[in-house]
């Protein structure tokens, strides 16, 4: 190959690192300084032999460019080779692609989080009278009416929710896609805003916190709402107040990858966390499963890392481990007694209740719980065919 032309890409610098990518994809990789001028001479259309001769002067090393153009055809940063196309498969689609950039970047603003902190302040404030245990769930004596009000308010939340990080991420040039997806026995929404590394820390951060923020609002004005209101309605808003604070305790389970392992992963200045903290575990337990069979020459995939990310990946690893047993003891010892017996004593009153809302109110619960079991089946089996395949890991 002699020329070749790049697709549009962004950078900004890391340390001693470019990461540099494609908004479009989502693709990006950390590049050296050496990488980054390679990659500056080449946008400029100058020859591979007359790139590797310009960096030859300037560093003394040979350094060779041709494998570096591979490298980046394996990224889908190159759009032709010697005038002729290189065959890519296109960007995935966007969720809500009509959304532009220019139409979202009010979130980006500093005001944005200075109102969400004032609304929570005037909130805690003014002490609605929402209280914070399991009856406000209970809002009503039939349960269909319960769950019924727990998935519409939960699905809708959990829609603002990514909405709130695919929009943020969609104003600083990122397109994001929203997916269903499985952490251990959790459903969940995940938003794939790859390409937001692109962005300056202030715009990560943002982007990353945008759904907490979003949870948060909507508990605040149904809390006050509540306090305006009685009887019913009453009952309903503070039902809604926690619906949406429940789902923030899980965003502390960072061995899940959930937002606030994001914001983790940035501040600690590391490249993949978990994907590292997996490895590391995998690591030591093939080391002490070995330990009574004789010693193991396999190198301490961590020792590879900056030292800074060798500490945090080993204290992660940690956490992932505790987390992980700790998270799936609670699923077997508590959540899933529960569903099999909710479910059951559904299944016997929708066959022999007494009256005919009974059977339905029976049959409404059936539904709703086998329904969610399924489609998390569904969307578990649906991701192991993704195994193997490169990806980023999203929100």
């Amino acid at each position: 190959m002699n020329h070749v032309r790049l697709h549009p890409l962004d950078s900004r610098p890391d340390g001693d690192e470019w990461i540099v990518g494609r908004r479009a994809t989502g693709r990006f990789v950390a590049l050296p300084e050496v990488g980054k001028q390679a990659l500056d001479l080449l946008a400029q259309g100058l020859p591979t032999a007359e790139v590797g001769a310009r960096l030859r002067a300037r560093t003394g090393d040979d350094i060779d460019v041709p494998d570096f153009v591979e490298a980046l055809l394996g990224l889908g940063f190159v759009a032709e080779v010697d005038g002729r196309a290189v065959e890519q498969e296109p960007p995935p689609t966007p969720t809500l692609a009509w959304i532009r950039p220019r139409h979202v970047r009010w979130l980006l603003s500093p005001a944005v989080p200075v109102a969400v902190l004032a609304l929570i302040a005037v909130t805690l404030l003014t002490r609605p009278p929402v209280p914070l245990d399991y009856r406000t769930l209970l809002w009503s004596s039939h349960g269909s009416a319960v769950v019924a009000l727990g998935a519409v308010v939960g699905w809708s939340l959990l829609l603002l929710h990514e909405c709130a990080h695919l929009l943020t991420a969609r104003a600083t040039g990122v397109a994001g896609r929203m997916r269903l997806g499985t952490r251990l026995q959790f459903l969940v929404m995940q938003t794939d805003i790859s390409g937001i590394e692109l962005a300056p820390r202030r715009h990560r951060l943002t982007a990353y916190l945008a759904g907490i923020a979003t949870n948060l609002t909507v508990a605040s004005l149904a809390a006050l709402a509540a306090g305006a209101t009685a009887g019913p309605p009453r009952r309903i808003l503070a039902a809604v107040t926690l619906l949406a604070l429940l789902p923030l305790p899980f965003q502390l389970m960072v061995f899940m990858r959930t937002d606030l392992y994001f914001v983790l992963q940035d501040l600690t200045r590391c490249r993949d966390l978990f994907g590292d903290g997996v490895a590391f575990t995998r690591y030591r337990l093939r080391r002490l499963l070995r330990r009574r069979g004789g010693r193991t020459d396999e190198p301490d995939p961590s020792l590879a890392l900056p030292p800074h990310e060798r500490r945090a990946v080993r204290v992660y690893s940690v956490v992932l481990v505790v987390g992980t047993t700790l998270c799936l003891a609670f699923f077997a010892a508590v959540t899933l007694p529960a569903d099999v017996t909710l479910f059951a004593r559904a299944v016997v009153r929708a066959g022999t209740g007494p009256s005919a809302w009974d059977r339905l109110d029976g049959l409404a619960v059936v539904v709703t719980l086998g329904g969610l079991h399924a489609l998390w089946l569904r969307t578990w089996w649906r991701g192991r065919g993704l195994r193997g395949k490169p990806s980023r890991p999203s929100r």
